[in-house]
């Protein structure tokens, strides 16, 4: 199979994620693969695992995105590929207008993954066009099913995101070298229970909630520390100031420690004794949540969308309602109880998912 896949840029991220690792899985299966985007510091990564990147920037919100139409069904007729995936709806939105005017016969098959909970419109109607529609989780299926009424099921395929075991090894412990230099950073958190949040500095991963834990924990005289690890959102710097005068303020400087955007979230998760899941709005998986799972490490979230269908499945007790501070309360002392029983993940799977896109696309080829 010859297999195009369309994205915005390949700068980082979920999307972006699986968009490599579903074209390593092509490569390694002897196909060949084309990732469109305008490009990023992934691409090094994508080309050096056998793909091809063609750089097109269909992902800037203007009109004038679609002039790149004409160019694009040129270029589709001259490299007949048998699938286009398509992964974000701007994109998606080009692609189709370059798609649909071919004649039929000279047409790729089209796939689509919705990969997010978007907001309802015609807009977003665009990823529920595809000959296959790829739903993340039950959660999106769901969402479509709801959502887009006019949306055959029947061309739905539930796959989930996987994570390799191999990255995010069961047990695994940082090197001695790794660890020396996070002490040396963080020297509070070698005495304390720690208590990890990860995910960008945005309003809805629930920072407040979580900084609302620390204090009823710290005041109980449980010995935890908070991690706050994510980046900083360029367009929302007020948010991450409002948390960091919110912390102060009530004195939790020496409690709760934002670490900024860090590439070992690995070793982190490792020293974590317990990791959160508190987003307000649900979440259309849970990557991380999946990723401290397969380590081993506990979670707890709050049990609405991909998060509550993840626990639900893998550790069904780090499930709590949405904003219940007494259940949350409850769960976390329990966790942190040596006595539970460790996760394990043996459903979310990178092999798996990669089988599973794979078989997707051959049921349209063959």
């Amino acid at each position: 199979m010859k297999v195009v896949q369309v994205l915005p840029s390949l700068d980082g991220g979920g999307v972006e994620r699986g968009t490599l690792e579903v074209a390593k899985g092509l490569v390694d299966a002897g196909h060949e693969s084309i990732v469109v985007s305008a490009g990023g510091r992934m691409v090094a990564q994508l080309e050096a695992e056998g793909s091809r990147h063609v750089a097109w920037d269909l992902g800037r919100k203007s009109p004038l995105t679609f002039r790149h139409v004409g160019g694009l069904r040129r270029w589709l007729r001259r490299e007949k590929p048998d699938i286009l995936h398509l992964r974000s709806r701007l994109p998606a939105w080009v692609c189709w207008f370059a798609w649909n005017g071919l004649p039929e016969h000279e047409r790729p098959h089209l796939v689509t993954t919705v990969h997010g909970l978007y907001s309802v419109s015609r807009y977003s109607a665009i990823m529920c066009r595809g000959e296959r529609v790829i739903a993340v989780s039950g959660t999106v299926r769901d969402y479509i099913r709801e959502n887009y009424p006019q949306t055959d099921m029947d061309k739905i395929r539930l796959i989930y995101r996987g994570v390799n075991p191999e990255e995010f090894p069961y047990g695994y412990r940082p090197s001695d070298e790794w660890l020396a230099r996070w002490y040396q950073m963080y020297p509070r958190l070698q005495s304390q229970k720690v208590l990890t949040l990860p995910g960008r500095l945005t309003r809805l991963k629930g920072h407040h909630d979580f900084i609302d834990l620390i204090k009823r924990l710290r005041g109980s005289g449980l010995p935890v520390q908070g991690l706050i690890v994510g980046g900083e959102d360029p367009k929302r710097k007020a948010y991450a100031r409002e948390l960091r005068e919110r912390i102060a303020r009530e004195g939790l400087g020496e409690s709760i420690l934002l670490t900024g955007a860090r590439q070992d979230i690995r070793e982190v998760f490792a020293v974590s004794d317990l990791v959160l899941s508190l987003s307000t709005k649900p979440e259309s998986f849970g990557r991380t949540v999946v990723e401290a799972l397969t380590m081993g490490v506990p979670v707890i979230g709050y049990d609405h969308g991909g998060v509550g269908e993840v626990l639900g499945q893998l550790y069904p007790q780090g499930l709590v309602p949405m904003s219940d501070a007494t259940a949350l309360d409850q769960a976390v002392r329990a966790s942190l109880d040596s006595a539970q029983p460790r996760p394990h993940n043996d459903r979310f799977l990178l092999g798996d998912m990669i089988e599973q896109t794979l078989a997707c696309y051959r049921e349209l080829t063959q």
